[in-house]
């Protein structure tokens, strides 16, 4: 019998990004400690680890001077400055795994997911938001790193982030307390992204 249908799932290149406070690090950190099967792209950033991350883990740590060459060097998918700190997402690093055939994870700054999406305009866009401001603002004191200052200046920013929701594909809301629920929204999310009979095909 002639084969007349062969169905084969396209790597995902998944964006996830909100507002300082809404728990990307924690939302990609629990997906990991689940053993989901997808490559995280590690960030480049030029600014001080913040206690118990890890180089190479959480971030690759770089010095101002060594950002400024990858930038160059065209060595970068897209970067920013955030809160007088650069960051950027190093693009060997997605192009080889998407070539061997797996989703892409990646966590970016609502400012550069429009850069993203002019590359590939096949991204999936997902925005994590807390609860409501209330919340947003009590896990930014919970930090305690921020000054009174720069940390009513991240309220002010959040404001603004948020005003560009309509810009991504997907809402996920990280309650406080319910980390493994927000993992779950975005697990089914790339989950109903897998099965749309038009796939999503990303080049870089």
């Amino acid at each position: 019998m002639e084969e007349v249908y062969n169905f084969v799932h396209q790597p995902l290149l998944i964006v996830i990004s909100g507002t300082a406070g809404a728990g990307k690090d924690s939302l990609i950190r629990r997906m990991k400690e689940r053993g989901c099967p997808f490559h995280f792209v590690v960030t480049a950033t030029d600014r001080e680890p913040r206690p118990g991350e890890v180089h190479g883990v959480d971030y690759f740590f770089t010095s101002t001077e060594e950002f400024t060459r990858m930038i160059e060097q065209r060595e970068l998918l897209e970067h920013a400055v955030v809160y007088n700190q650069y960051k950027g997402i190093p693009k060997q690093q997605v192009q080889e795994a998407m070539a061997s055939g797996k989703d892409v994870v990646m966590r970016v700054d609502v400012q550069g997911v429009a850069t993203i999406r002019e590359l590939a305009p096949e991204i999936i866009s997902i925005f994590l938001t807390a609860s409501s401001e209330e919340e947003l603002k009590r896990r930014l004191r919970a930090r305690g790193s921020d000054s009174p200052e720069q940390l009513q200046k991240r309220i002010v920013t959040a404001r603004e982030e948020m005003k560009r929701l309509p810009e991504f594909d997907y809402v996920v809301v990280n309650h406080d307390g319910a980390l493994d629920r927000a993992v779950d929204d975005v697990l089914a999310i790339i989950q109903a992204e897998h099965c749309r009979t038009k796939q999503r095909v990303v080049r870089l």
